[in-house]
């Protein structure tokens, strides 16, 4: 018996240390840490528009100059609690004007702080991830430029075991994965290679759409089964929309209707974008036309998923 009992401690002591390094903070190894180079702020200011950094970061109802203020302190209300967009301008004291290039790449690409922690994933580093060296040293070098706003935003409002950053490692193991989620057009349709790979990038990368319009499964992973087929709101109030291309989705636009509506907020019926939308509507506008066309082109060549 008390071999067993032995035994028994040791398996659990053995799983135990497991778990812990399993769950451990991740970092870029030095190979894709060297790829990193501080860029150009102008082509940065558009990786940030692609991204919607100000529709998180900055003051709720803020317009014009005050889009760059990014002090941060929006509430996301999700099934898991309450998670507070953080200050993420330039001050040293309350936002990342101390971080060094790779801590900013760590956090972006590995959901991992400069002091080692795990991030939480309402910072849609998953989606990030997938993005290049080139567009993150840019919009590094951009949010150098934008004003540091004194305050730190205030802390997530989580219950147990949510507040439990170290799980999140092995959250991370089975969802973070930089790899595209849509290898290529669907069978058969014509469509530019090119511009349907751009606009593939702008989608599940900066643009971070799938982090909405997919549904989630019950540990909170995306359903990319379901990719981009529509979700219920994080808030529990209505339903964010199926924008694959089939009826009830995007099956009746054009690839011009959706660049258009990217553009002007205007739907094929005249109806004017509405909800948490206006704000992705509004950063897609500030965009070249070619990455409005490139998102619509992706967006009509993908697997249609059955509008639910």
């Amino acid at each position: 018996m008390k071999k067993a009992i032995t035994t028994l401690v040791a398996l659990i002591v053995v799983a135990a240390a497991a778990g812990w390094g399993l769950s451990a903070p991740t970092r870029m190894d030095a190979a894709t840490a060297a790829t990193l180079a501080e860029g150009d702020p102008a082509r940065g200011e558009l990786v940030f528009w692609a991204g919607g950094c100000a529709s998180c970061h900055a003051a709720q109802g803020a317009k014009g100059d005050d889009l760059l203020k990014l002090g941060g302190g929006l509430r996301l209300e999700t099934p898991f609690g309450v998670f507070v967009a953080p200050n993420i301008s330039p001050s040293d004291a309350d936002g990342i004007g101390a971080w060094s290039l790779i801590d900013f790449g760590n956090a972006m690409t590995h959901g991992t702080s400069p002091d080692g922690r795990n991030y939480y994933p309402a910072f849609p580093y998953t989606s990030y991830a997938r993005m290049s060296a080139g567009d993150l040293g840019d919009l590094y070098a951009f949010l150098k430029t934008v004003p540091a706003v004194d305050g730190k935003a205030p802390g997530h409002e989580l219950g147990f075991p949510f507040n439990i950053r170290r799980g999140l490692g092995l959250w991370k193991r089975l969802f973070l994965d930089p790899s595209p989620v849509i290898a290529a057009p669907s069978t058969g349709m014509e469509v530019d290679a090119e511009l349907w790979a751009r606009g593939r990038y702008l989608v599940e990368g900066p643009g971070h759409c799938g982090e909405c319009h997919t549904a989630r499964d019950l540990a909170g992973g995306l359903a990319l089964a379901q990719w981009l087929g529509g979700a219920p709101a994080p808030t529990g109030e209505g339903r964010i929309p199926n924008i694959t291309p089939v009826e009830g989705g995007f099956g009746s636009w054009s690839a011009a209707d959706i660049a258009y509506y990217l553009e002007s907020g205007f739907t094929p019926e005249y109806d004017s974008v509405g909800g948490e939308m206006v704000h992705v509507q509004e950063n897609m506008a500030r965009l070249p036309a070619s990455d409005r066309d490139a998102i619509a082109a992706y967006l009509k060549a993908i697997p249609p998923v059955t509008a639910q």
